[in-house]
């Protein structure tokens, strides 16, 4: 199992790759200056989006992906 510094850095590393480092620090004071719930905001997510919107999402996150 990874370590909680190891993931951190990781998903840190992810931010900046697709936000870049002026947009990751605005998405951070974000989650620190207002409660969120992220169980909560995942159930809620995809609510609106229709089976088709999901999948086109899909797709795309997994085209995406490099880790494959």
């Amino acid at each position: 199992m990874r370590t909680t510094n190891v993931i951190v850095n990781d998903a840190m590393n992810c931010l900046i790759k697709t936000l870049g480092v002026v947009e990751t620090e605005i998405f951070i004071s974000a989650l620190l200056r207002e409660p969120f719930d992220y169980t909560e905001w995942r159930k809620d997510q995809f609510d609106d989006m229709s089976l088709e919107e999901l999948n086109a999402e899909a797709v795309i996150c997994s085209r995406n992906d490099t880790s494959v």
